[in-house]
């Protein structure tokens, strides 16, 4: 076994982990509150106060107007009507003083009336006077003396996160700097070899094996977004001694470190021992998914907390919900932030692994008198699936899961107005779905997709999970598309169905077509290696119709049970040369400069129960379907036609 290849150590709950983890920290001091250093007040919005503020002034430090008029005494206005209005003098010994909003008020006075409440008067005398219709009360349009704040109030605690009125009200009390405790240095190391910036790949162009290195400016972002200061390291190589070098340099001068890969069991995942050598391995190993490789421990020079963070941008973003934010509002003495929570039903069957305590990400919209949450792609690669998803569940270890239709809570990403605001779709994949969601921004909805075929689309339907399903199923008898399968799936249902466009589809193929194929006859030979749908894709069941007319069986297809949601994945598996074809649309294979054999012309309905069909809620998206905007947004992609955009092919 070479230098630095650990297996895991343990494979503990998340909070024994976690428990490991404070316990050194308490024992070390480095679990203790962040002393504070003092700032100017207009350098301190969003920073956290490290004592408690108290006032050095009042505030209004005088007895002050607070209308623009005359400050009187009130016992002079006494008996004033309309009917028998009274005149005070104005002057420094008269019995009236003009004063603007803010002025403090004469000694002897102990009100102020509104000057739109007064008729000025020039009196032959020479002298001036008002003329009032109606007496007022003491202390009147007066703001007393300390009415916001007295001085030795407290008027911030610590611990407390300043908002813009803090800043004003600091400022009103007669400071000119605050307390504020010092933020949290960290320290993100990305290791891999095989690792590129963003920069590099923009300028380079990537070769096979390279990999665009991104979480460390995730893990950047959200330490600054809760409040830290990030230092991010330049890549390291996988090399034992420059990685040990790196975090024993980041550990001297930050309070956290956060090593990005190698904490896995392979022959170049060196996190462990580098932790090990240098320090206390508490943990390696947490029962969670994604971001089950974690690793925690202290570098013994300082007792700086260190965590191996998986690679997987997914396991990499939640690790730092779970264990660094936690870490960090501690640190500044602010209590953990809490997500807004809802409760939604799930629309699709989970497992979960026994062991584990799994995050799942889903999208989330109201769907009538319910929220329905709609899992996304539980791979820990798939980073997009963070970028999409409203919220988590967290599905508890040993409960084995949860069934469609039942009842969960969801940790939301989004302020819960949003939800009211989303339509739900679940079906069919088509890249106008895209164009769909982008144009639907712009007017204030958002348009959440879940990829799950034309079948799963109308068993969403049927559950009332989702408002609309994108469905292209072709019935072998009659060969009409979706009618059919509508009137099975959702008998009873008033629907519309209304064609958002027809679509090309045919075999993806690589550039210059390099096994010769010419039809769906080829996918037979023993040297075409195919790349399938899922079960319940429309796409799916049209190359079952052509495959049974054709007289092949699909254990002749080889590739035919490996599956993939979406053209684009067809499409990157022929690309990458995983698959020599798949059935797709042109517009996928068009989008990876790949060739493609046109089969078959079909339409594409969206599939929409009459109540959300009639409902305010997807009053916009059916605007631009029968606009003319998105229909020629669409009719420029390849392979569509939008001559019945919006026509209703029929209402059942």
């Amino acid at each position: 076994m070479g230098k630095g290849r650990k297996f895991y150590l343990e494979d503990i709950p998340l909070d024994e982990a976690w428990g490991r983890f404070i316990a050194a920290m308490e024992s070390s001091g480095a679990w203790a509150g962040f002393s504070g250093e003092d700032l100017p007040i207009d350098e301190a919005l969003g920073r956290v106060t490290a004592k408690p503020v108290w006032a050095a002034l009042s505030s209004p430090g005088y007895h002050a107007s607070a209308m623009d008029g005359y400050a009187v005494r009130s016992v002079d206005t006494i008996g004033a009507t309309e009917t028998a209005p009274k005149r005070l003098t104005i002057g420094p010994e008269g019995q009236a003083k003009y004063v603007d909003t803010g002025d403090p008020i004469p000694s002897w006075a102990d009100a102020v009336i509104m000057i739109e409440h007064t008729q000025h008067i020039d009196e032959e005398t020479g002298g001036e006077s008002i003329e009032i219709q109606a007496g007022v009360a003491p202390w009147t349009a007066v703001r007393p003396m300390g009415e916001d704040m007295v001085a030795t109030e407290l008027v911030l605690p610590a611990n407390h996160l300043l908002k813009p009125v803090d800043l004003g009200a600091l400022a009103g009390c007669g400071h000119a700097t605050v307390s504020v405790r010092r933020k949290p240095r960290v320290a993100i190391i990305p290791t891999g070899t095989e690792l590129v910036t963003a920069e590099q790949a923009a300028r380079n162009g990537l070769k096979s094996g390279d990999i665009i290195e991104y979480n460390s400016l995730v893990l950047a972002a959200q330490v600054r977004e809760w409040g830290g200061a990030p230092t991010r390291y330049p890549i390291v190589i996988d090399d034992y001694e420059r990685i040990k070098a790196v975090v024993r340099e980041a550990a001297d001068g930050h309070d956290l470190v956060l090593v990005n890969a190698g904490s896995s069991a392979g022959s170049e995942d060196f996190t462990a021992s580098v932790v090990e050598e240098l320090g206390t391995l508490l943990v390696h190993g947490v029962a969670v998914r994604p971001g089950h490789p974690v690793i925690l421990g202290t570098v013994t020079n300082k007792n700086t907390p260190i965590i191996g963070v998986p690679g997987y941008p997914v396991s990499c973003a939640l690790t730092g919900e779970i264990f660094v934010e936690p870490l960090i509002s501690h640190w500044l003495g602010l209590p953990q932030r809490e997500k807004p929570r809802l409760k939604a039903t799930i629309s699709r069957k989970l497992l979960s692994p026994m062991g584990e305590d799994e995050w799942v990400r889903v999208t989330v919209g109201r769907v009538g008198e319910r929220t329905v949450a709609a899992p996304l792609s539980r791979g820990a690669g798939v980073i997009t699936s963070l970028v999409r998803a409203d919220g988590i569940v967290r599905i508890p270890r040993f409960s084995e899961g949860v069934e469609a239709g039942q009842d969960v809570m969801v940790e939301l990403y989004r302020d819960p107005s949003e939800v009211n605001r989303t339509i739900v779709h679940i079906g069919s994949h088509d890249l106008c779905l895209d164009l769909l969601a982008q144009s639907l921004a712009e007017s204030g909805r958002r348009f959440s997709s879940a990829n799950a075929g034309s079948f799963g689309g109308l068993t969403a339907l049927r559950r009332g999970d989702a408002h609309l399903a994108g469905s292209h199923l072709l019935d072998p008898t009659t060969g009409e598309y979706n009618i059919s399968y509508v009137k099975q799936y959702l008998p009873g249902v008033p629907v519309v169905l209304l064609t958002f466009m027809h679509r090309e589809q045919g075999l993806i193929v690589a550039p210059g077509n390099p096994k010769g194929i010419k039809g769906l006859a080829d996918l037979a030979r023993d040297d075409v290696n195919y790349i399938n749908r899922q079960r319940g894709a429309g796409t799916r069941v049209l190359l079952d119709f052509h495959l049974d007319k054709l007289g092949i069986g699909p254990e002749s297809v080889k590739g035919y049970r490996r599956e993939e949601y979406t053209h684009l994945a067809v499409a990157v598996a022929v690309q990458s040369g995983a698959a020599d074809c798949g059935l797709g649309i042109a517009a996928a294979a068009r989008a990876l400069n790949l060739d493609f054999i046109p089969l078959e012309k079909e339409r594409y309905d969206l599939v929409i129960p009459r109540p959300h069909y009639e409902s305010d809620l997807l009053r916009p998206l059916l605007d631009l379907i029968h606009g003319p905007d998105l229909r020629r947004v669409v009719a420029e992609l390849p392979g569509y036609d939008t001559t019945h955009m919006g026509e209703v092919a029929i209402e059942l």
